[in-house]
């Protein structure tokens, strides 16, 4: 009824329902590691997948899964491929008490997670427990996070309550405490994925924050460099190619600082809006005393991602000025070749001028010494003549030969000259 499907239209329907949420009952361990990985290690990390899958008598993630779903006896595993880094869950029914006493990840196989591919970039722990009556007080936040400074509040329109300090402890691992007062088991799960990803996306916006860092001194010293070209740009001191051969070493160093740093400054933007996308669905509102995740990431990551763009705005700022730069002084040098050009024409034209004066002036000279010649010839044929017998006056032969000869050898001098011209016109017309 319908025509052909489109190559793709399976995938992008099923976009919308990939990696969904674990429905979660109360209380509820859970353990997630979010791993760097380049692309060559991808198969060694759908293996150590598969071994803790076989290890547990599941079936393995097939070839080209990026999402994967499965229970390992009473807890149950995700596994999570994205495009740069890969995301492992396992969730544990039931609680270690006290809390954070007895982790998820403590029902791994040995060394399990060592073995994976890749740097670890994000490692949480979290606690869903029942909410109780009142907030948390402030010892039992304290004993959950060691002391450290706590950041929470009222979400899902107050079903339920998440606090963290987005800390690494001892262990290697960040907290994450979420207390249900109503939530489903579905809303449960979509709140620790949520809290999970916040945590995830916030480093790996982060990650351009070194490499701007790293930037911003070499940029202030380009922007030095710069501006002292400029200003000998707008002396006029006459080194104008040194200057654009300065300018060029200024723009091919900036292109290389684009192109080593832009990927990361725009995952940073993209990163960086799903972080804010994340805080906005948990819906939370202020718990008196302790400072909302919405605000702690206004104060804390904004200015971050804020000192990257404004490392990658410098970067094509300076591109876009020393293009105009390079472009104000390039029209300059065209100008003073130009000139240069016209005076060298203009001094082969007199060269061209005088040559043709000097040709004319040896042409003359020629036909005179044509003409003395041939007469000379003439006259002695004369004497020859007259001492043969003939009735011949030598000398007015010769003179009335002298103006015939001349004008003969004018005419064929000026033939030969228009002959030289018709063939070097003709071979201009077919070049």
């Amino acid at each position: 009824m319908l025509p052909p499907d489109h190559p793709s239209r399976r995938t992008l329907a099923e976009e919308v329902h990939a990696r969904p949420p674990e429905p979660l009952g109360t209380p509820c361990r859970a353990t997630y590691v979010a791993v760097l990985i380049a692309p060559e290690d991808r198969e060694r990390e759908r293996a150590q997948v598969a071994r803790l899958c076989v290890a547990h008598g599941v079936p393995p993630p097939g070839a080209g899964v990026t999402h994967f779903s499965t229970p390992l006896g009473s807890s149950r595993f995700k596994w999570e491929r994205h495009g740069e880094f890969s995301g492992f869950t396992l969730f544990v029914p039931g609680s270690g008490a006290p809390a954070f006493s007895s982790p998820a990840a403590a029902l791994l196989p040995d060394g399990w997670l060592a073995g994976l591919p890749g740097t670890t970039i994000v490692a949480v722990h979290a606690e869903l427990m029942p909410a109780p009556a009142a907030a948390l007080d402030a010892a039992t936040l304290a004993s959950y996070f060691d002391g450290n400074i706590v950041v929470g509040g009222e979400i899902g329109a107050a079903t339920g309550l998440a606090y963290t300090d987005f800390r690494i402890h001892p262990d290697g691992f960040g907290r994450f405490v979420v207390c249900n007062r109503n939530l489903t088991e579905r809303q449960a799960g979509r709140t620790l994925q949520r809290l999970f990803e916040i945590e995830t996306y916030r480093m790996m916006a982060l990650l351009a924050l070194p490499i701007a860092h790293v930037l911003a001194p070499r940029i202030a010293a380009i922007e030095k460099s710069l501006a002292e070209l400029t200003a000998h740009i707008a002396a006029e001191g006459g080194a104008d190619e040194n200057l654009l051969q300065a300018l060029t070493g200024l723009a091919a160093e900036i292109e290389n600082g684009l192109s080593t740093s832009q990927f990361r400054f725009g995952a940073c933007r993209a990163y960086h809006a799903l972080v804010t996308t994340r805080i906005a669905e948990l819906r939370e509102t202020r718990i008196p005393g302790i400072q909302p995740i919405e605000e702690f990431m206004a104060r804390r990551l904004t200015p971050a991602v804020a000192t990257c763009a404004t490392a990658s705005q410098r970067l094509h700022d300076l591109s876009e000025r020393v293009a105009q730069a390079s472009g104000l002084l390039s029209t300059r040098v065209d100008i003073a070749r130009e000139r240069q050009n016209q005076a060298l024409l203009a001094s082969m034209d007199r060269r061209a001028k005088l040559q043709l004066r000097l040709q004319q002036t040896v042409e003359g000279l020629s036909v005179a010494a044509i003409v003395y010649y041939v007469a000379g010839l003439l006259g002695y044929l004369a004497k020859a003549g007259k001492a043969g017998g003939l009735r011949v006056e030598p000398d007015l032969l010769v003179g009335l030969a002298i103006p015939i000869v001349a004008l003969a050898v004018i005419w064929s001098v000026r033939r030969a000259r228009h002959r030289l011209h018709a063939r070097d016109a003709a071979k201009d017309h077919g070049s």
